[in-house]
């Protein structure tokens, strides 16, 4: 093919059969799921992913591994099987289900090994647009998948640990090292499994006031919510009235607040009139 694997898009391709077979058992694949695998690359989780699964939607964002995938599976795997496979050249950061092809039900579950110089708002934005997606196991770099992961409280706990909340319950599923992957990558990565939760802590048009309430508390995490939430809410003095009609301290670190609690402060800024600052929606 003569490729060759750019930072540019994050090109660390997964080439190991026996990972692939952890994963794929990991995702519980099973006979009724439609997988959706964006970053699919070389195709080694592909194949894995499509002999167990009614279907697998591939989204790869470079024309000459999306126009390669079919005749890898083609070649690999029986017909009947292979047929399961459809590849759809998009860009995972905006790939929607209108891109999807018709005749493919609608993705029950994501696996992927993300590219992670874009693993979190890949992340979180696949949730957003495949209300569909029930659970998910993802691979990233080993400190986002701490990061998505980390409870309230710790010093990884942050702006991905609470967006990722809104959608799943997430938790770490393993290690991955690095030779399972062509070129080795220079960092460690780690696996992450969800759930999707049943409902939203929230109603679905507050998410907006969610995340920009998250951004501006975590912009300067070592500050109180007084202070950190000031040009949110407008000044110091209306962001302690909001934290404690929501029942938070106001003295208190965004660190510590969980999902639900960034909800009640959310609410508070709509019932008094506020809305989420213009850019911080992610």
């Amino acid at each position: 093919m003569d490729l060759r694997p750019t930072k540019r898009r994050g090109q660390n391709f997964l080439v190991d059969p026996n990972t692939v077979r952890r994963l794929v058992r990991l995702a519980a694949i099973g006979p009724d799921d439609v997988a959706l695998e964006v970053g699919p690359g070389l195709g080694s989780l592909t194949l894995g992913l499509v002999a167990e699964a009614a279907a697998v939607v591939a989204v790869e964002v470079d024309p000459p591994l999306a126009a390669a995938l079919p005749l890898t599976a083609a070649d690999r795997l029986p017909a009947a099987v292979a047929r399961r496979l459809h590849v759809v050249e998009a860009d995972g950061l905006r790939v929607g289900p209108a891109d999807l092809p018709a005749e493919v039900a609608a993705p029950t579950v994501l696996a992927a090994n993300l590219p992670y110089n874009v693993a979190v708002p890949l992340l979180l934005g696949l949730l957003e647009r495949f209300p569909t997606v029930r659970r998910g196991l993802v691979m990233v770099q080993a400190e986002v998948a701490d990061r998505l992961t980390s409870p309230p409280g710790g010093r990884i706990y942050g702006v991905p640990s609470v967006k990722l909340a809104w959608y799943a319950h997430a938790r770490p599923a393993g290690a991955v090292p690095r030779p399972v992957f062509w070129p080795q990558p220079n960092v460690d990565s780690g696996l992450v499994a969800f759930e999707r939760r049943a409902a939203p802590p929230g109603e679905p048009d507050l998410r907006a006031d969610v995340f920009a309430a998250v951004d501006a508390a975590f912009a300067q995490r070592r500050k109180t919510l007084r202070t950190a939430l000031a040009s949110w809410a407008g000044s110091a003095a209306a962001a302690e009235r909001l934290a404690r009609a929501a029942g938070i301290d106001p003295g208190a670190r965004g660190e510590t607040l969980d999902v639900d609690a960034f909800t009640r402060l959310a609410r508070q800024a709509r019932l008094a009139g506020q809305g989420p600052v213009a850019g911080q929606d992610s």
